[in-house]
């Protein structure tokens, strides 16, 4: 037998030599260390031998394989050497030819849409404020007339995060409206007895866990207004956002207000768009009413004016709040606001 296994590593490593490329080693590994191979038919036969002449048997079976094996693999590292080295060598480089030009990136949709609507609100007098996008919950909700419990807070589900206090816990905020309220703290902190009037826009993202679909998403982009005075009324905010959309849309653009339901803002609305796709007559992508909502507004709550530090007996104010993404669905012709997120590349480059 061990006579048997000198005889089969010498016929192995003379086919060895022999093979040229991958696929006439692979054949050799079969013949030589496969399953049917003559070395591993003398495994199967060690339990039949003399228990005397099995341990010399074996360990000299064991060296035979480990020996084929390390040689399979030097095999195969050579083999892979001279297949780099041909290719180099007749593969020749002419490093003369021009390289490839290297592709531009470019302001992502959503971040020209946002620019266009600031640059179109800053013309109108409103200045760009930022605030943090992790809130508490009470300048999330309480200070903008969400009490604790309130059923409104289920308008908005939340992303809360853990380890906070308890109390009043920290939340990505679902709206930009909290920057209502560190604004005109700011502003009312300077002057508790007369403060200025008020024309802020505030852009950010916002979060919410929500089901998404054509025209929803879990985090999305909001440009928040806010314009606090005396004597502001109705008419101005319809006046300010009607404009808003002739510029955004074109001078031809429908329109109309639907009374809604904000609980910071008394009376609220929506504003709605023609729908890009169906010219009105309904799709999927407006709900088959021929209409697409783009912002929510109204007059802003004695309450949110008086936790801003603000009068109500003196001043009135309204606020809004805009998707970029659904403005630029319309702007852009998109038919799923979820194709703004998702890094396709050929829909990106479209703008």
């Amino acid at each position: 037998m061990l006579k048997q296994l000198d005889q089969i590593q010498e016929t192995a490593l003379a086919g060895l030599a022999g093979v040229q490329d991958e696929s006439s080693l692979e054949a050799w590994r079969v013949a030589h260390l496969g399953r049917s191979a003559p070395l591993m038919g003398v495994f199967d036969q060690l339990s039949r031998l003399p228990k005397d002449e099995r341990p010399a048997i074996g360990r000299r079976a064991n060296q035979v394989r480990r020996l084929l094996e390390a040689a399979q693999a030097e095999k195969a590292v050579a083999l892979r050497s001279t297949a780099l080295r041909r290719s180099l060598e007749s593969g020749r480089l002419d490093v003369t030819l021009p390289g490839r030009l290297v592709g531009r990136g470019r302001l992502h949709p959503s971040t020209q849409t946002l620019r266009r609507m600031m640059r179109i609100f800053s013309e109108m007098g409103f200045q760009v404020y930022r605030t943090r996008e992790v809130e508490t919950d009470e300048f999330n909700f309480q200070l903008l007339n969400f009490p604790p419990h309130h059923p409104a807070r289920e308008m908005q589900d939340s992303f809360y995060l853990a380890a906070s206090d308890p109390e009043n816990p920290l939340v990505l905020r679902t709206q930009t409206s909290p920057g209502q309220i560190t604004f005109m703290r700011e502003l009312s902190a300077r002057c508790p007895h007369n403060p200025p009037p008020v024309r802020v826009i505030l852009p950010g993202m916002v979060f919410r866990y929500e089901q998404t679909d054509a025209t929803h998403e879990v985090q999305f982009n909001q440009l928040e207004g806010l314009a606090v005075g005396q004597d502001i009324t109705f008419s101005d905010l319809k006046g300010t956002l009607s404009d808003f959309a002739r510029r955004m849309f074109g001078q031809a653009v429908r329109t109309r207000f639907r009374p809604s339901y904000f609980p910071f803002t008394e009376p609220s609305a929506d504003l709605d768009v023609g729908c890009f796709l169906c010219g009105g007559q309904g799709c999927p992508v407006c709900g088959s009413n021929g209409w697409l909502e783009v912002l929510g507004c109204g007059m802003v709550h004695p309450t949110v004016l008086r936790n801003g530090g603000y009068d109500p007996h003196e001043y009135t104010g309204f606020a809004f709040g805009i998707g970029p993404e659904r403005v630029a669905m319309l702007y852009y012709r998109a038919e799923d606001i979820r194709s703004f997120w998702a890094n396709e590349m050929r829909f990106l480059e479209q703008s």
